[in-house]
């Protein structure tokens, strides 16, 4: 336990940046992991007039709407 109040402080303050960092790198991994998947669909291998069309499409019909869409 810190023995001042600015010593307590400054130890939060250590562990709210450390807390981020762990933030930041886990949001990295998930960032990966979505590239992986979209790689091993083979989307990447489309040119990208036919890539952008289908990203297009699917933001102008939201992700539960491509969704639904799909399983029909």
């Amino acid at each position: 336990m810190a023995k001042t109040l600015e010593q307590e402080r400054a130890a939060f303050e250590a562990d709210a940046q450390r807390l981020e960092e762990r933030r930041r790198k886990l949001e990295e991994r998930e960032r990966e992991q979505a590239i992986s998947a979209v790689e091993k669909t083979g989307l990447l291998k489309l040119e990208i007039k036919r890539l952008t069309a289908i990203v297009e499409r699917v933001k102008s019909l939201g992700i539960d709407e491509v969704e639904k869409r799909l399983r029909a």
